[in-house]
């Protein structure tokens, strides 16, 4: 097997996934947008909502990793999402330096709204339910590989 001699076409925009995966994203996020304005939500607030929906009350700590957010981002979309009545932030009383996160009646209630909103957007694409799960898997993959690679990078 030959190794692969690096030449100028390598760096032609169009062949690097770094920016296939952004503008996808910018795309997708476009997409989301006009529909979670009828909910007033930006889209980083909507995640925050689904981590509520699914799981219930969230530590900051913990929110912050299953979004792979640090809490400088977090903390100014959570208190958006509390002034507009959708959650309350509370110290744990089983652990004080930790705040968890609660829906209010109002952050439950909008989770009817909002719950034909993947379908609506895989629909908008147009690519096929089970296409969409294969490029899930393989986004979830390459973001795992990349953070093995920036650990394996730190430790050398």
């Amino acid at each position: 097997m030959t190794a692969h001699v690096p030449d100028e076409t390598d760096l032609d925009l169009r062949k690097q996934v770094c920016f296939a995966l952004y503008a996808a994203s910018r795309a997708l996020t476009a997409l989301y947008r006009p529909v979670l304005d009828r909910l007033g939500l930006t889209y980083p607030q909507y995640l925050v909502m689904l981590v509520l929906w699914e799981r219930g009350d969230t530590s900051v700590k913990a929110l912050g990793t299953s979004l792979e957010l640090d809490s400088g981002t977090l903390s100014p979309l959570l208190k958006r999402l509390e002034a507009a009545g959708l959650v309350t932030r509370a110290r744990d009383p089983r652990d004080e330096r930790s705040v968890l996160i609660s829906l209010t009646t109002a952050g439950d209630d909008l989770r009817t709204q909002a719950a034909g909103i993947p379908r609506a957007i895989a629909e908008a694409t147009g690519v096929p339910a089970d296409k969409l799960a294969d490029l899930r898997d393989t986004l979830r993959m390459i973001t795992q590989a990349a953070h093995t690679a920036a650990e394996d990078k730190e430790t050398t």
